[in-house]
């Protein structure tokens, strides 16, 4: 009879400390995703001030964008959340957007070697944000879900685990069709 007792209590134990080393790893997955965004984020404003530097020269009477990228930029770097990342991100990627479809305007600028391979990084660290940020939710939603799901919600409770954001869009401007046209 001790034995049985003693024995579930044991599973009991064991189960515990596999559902809270689950946890961890699941905690720490999603601190690893989210440490990758910032890395790709951080090298594409690592990557503005060559941009704004090269354009500055072409489009001159575009001062206002350039001035939004940076002041984008400066806002960023305090920045403490996803929330408050990913809307600066959301911001930022529509002002890069504006610069290269204003610089369509200045074939000088287009022609620049310099800005061609400024465009080409930023468009490699744009795909690297984009998989970074879906590795991230699906991160997320991995470690949300084993917050949430019987009995490891238990544990989660008991020790304090939290629930962490996704990285969202807020931004209506980014979630509408984008229109081409071929006849222009």
């Amino acid at each position: 009879m001790w034995i049985a007792i003693v024995a579930v209590i044991v599973l009991i134990i064991l189960w515990v400390i596999a559902a809270y080393n689950g946890l961890i790893r699941k905690k720490m997955k999603v601190e690893n995703a989210w440490s990758q965004i910032d890395v790709q984020l951080q090298r594409r404003f690592d990557l503005i001030p060559n941009l704004v530097d090269t354009v500055k020269g072409y489009m001159a009477h575009e001062e206002g964008v350039l001035t939004k990228v940076t002041e984008l930029r400066t806002a960023w770097a305090g920045a403490s959340s996803v929330k408050e990342k990913a809307e600066l991100d959301s911001e930022l990627s529509g002002a890069l957007k504006t610069i290269m479809a204003v610089s369509e305007n200045y074939p000088d600028l287009k022609a620049s070697q310099n800005f061609s391979e400024l465009q080409e990084e930023l468009r490699n660290t744009e795909n690297k944000i984009s998989y970074s940020r879906q590795f991230y939710n699906d991160s997320v939603t991995m470690y949300n879900t084993a917050l949430s799901l019987f009995p490891t919600n238990i544990i989660a409770s008991m020790f304090g685990f939290k629930s962490q954001t996704l990285f969202e869009v807020d931004n209506e401007e980014a979630r509408k069709n984008v229109k081409v046209d071929f006849n222009k």
